[in-house]
């Protein structure tokens, strides 16, 4: 015997995989049910109906306690639905390749949406199969170039400037710092930072860390410019898990310029002051700039980290004292000379 209601209660209601919703009265689970598998033009044998929000399915006794304009999904034999999760796989399943359909059918749901967990669930997966992260130069997604400036003609192009430029950045940081070292000690500090220059322009400033187009090992992103969060500079990884995709739009581009570069033994309240340190007291040792160098501008020390991962307390990390100063050579022992026999 089936519970029956004397008040109808009211629904929404949608079939698997459907964007539309229609509203449904029904005094019973089997009214509902077989309501919605005759507008949905669905079988009834096998169908149930379950919870939008979690996956519960629905009873005969349970159906008194859901709430009026409670969203339903109803399914047929062999269908599982678990929640907001399931929308999440659909949409990813077509994440890759996402067609106009996919666009229009996010479009429709968000339109209608009142929810904010699933307004912000739709909203971000909307921004994101929306991208235009394929096309490369100005003609092919003017959008993505609006604000810079005309010399930019690809995208590719533009990410290596800004790369170039943070790195441009911490060299004259380094350069700035000439004037604390000591007057016998600055000939030799311009001297390592006039190294360091050379070796920058020669490397392009390590702009491919940025260029999705650069060899595996000389970036930080994926062929199609996907970079992630390598999380804060005391653990191995992002816990949250933050990505981006700079060259899709150009939200996604002015947002990237907020992540930082963060240098793992830091730059300003360790690496200059020891490069300062060591250059007034060489004694005679010859620095090693080169360990310097890597500890500046190179990713040996550089993690690309989501402006949430970006500690900005002491890091409390030192310099390698054994790797300061070159490797002093002993010099060769004179060997006797021998009696001719």
């Amino acid at each position: 015997m089936f519970t029956v209601f004397r008040k109808p209660k009211t629904f929404k209601l949608r079939a698997l995989h459907r964007t539309k919703k229609f509203g449904v009265a029904g005094r019973s689970y089997q009214e509902v049910l077989r309501k919605g598998c005759f507008h949905f033009q669905l079988p009834i044998t096998g169908s149930r109906l379950c919870l939008y929000e979690d996956g519960t399915e629905l009873t005969g006794d349970y159906f008194s306690s859901v709430p009026d304009n409670s969203e339903l999904v109803l399914l047929t034999s062999g269908q599982t639905w678990q929640g907001y999760v399931s929308d999440i796989h659909h949409f990813l399943h077509a994440f890759h390749k996402p067609q106009a359909g996919l666009i229009q059918a996010a479009r429709q749901l968000l339109s209608g949406e009142q929810a904010p967990l699933r307004q912000k669930l739709l909203a971000d997966l909307l921004h994101t199969v929306s991208e235009n992260t394929e096309a490369e130069t100005r003609a092919e997604d003017p959008p993505w170039f609006e604000g810079l400036e005309s010399r930019f003609k690809n995208k590719s192009g533009y990410l290596r400037y800004s790369c170039e430029s943070r790195i441009r950045s911490y060299l004259r940081e380094v350069s700035a710092s000439a004037s604390m070292v000591g007057a016998e000690a600055q000939e030799e500090y311009v001297r390592i930072v006039g190294l360091m220059c050379r070796k920058l322009r020669a490397e392009q400033y390590h702009s491919s860390y940025f260029d999705r187009g650069a060899e595996a090992d000389s970036r930080l992103c994926t062929p199609e410019g996907w970079f992630s969060c390598q999380g804060p500079f005391d653990v191995d990884s992002c816990a949250s898990k933050h990505s981006i995709n700079p060259y899709g739009n150009r939200e996604s581009r002015i947002l990237f310029s907020t992540w930082n570069l963060d240098h793992i033994i830091e730059k300003r309240r360790t690496v200059i002051p020891t490069l300062e340190a060591a250059v007034a007291e060489r004694a005679g040792r010859e620095v090693s700039w080169e360990y310097f160098y890597g500890l500046l501008f190179t990713a040996h020390n550089l993690k690309l980290v989501h402006i949430a991962c970006h500690k900005k307390t002491s890091h409390g990390l030192r310099c390698d004292p054994r790797r300061i100063y070159r490797p002093q050579t002993k010099p060769k022992r004179r060997q006797p000379a021998r009696k001719c026999q």
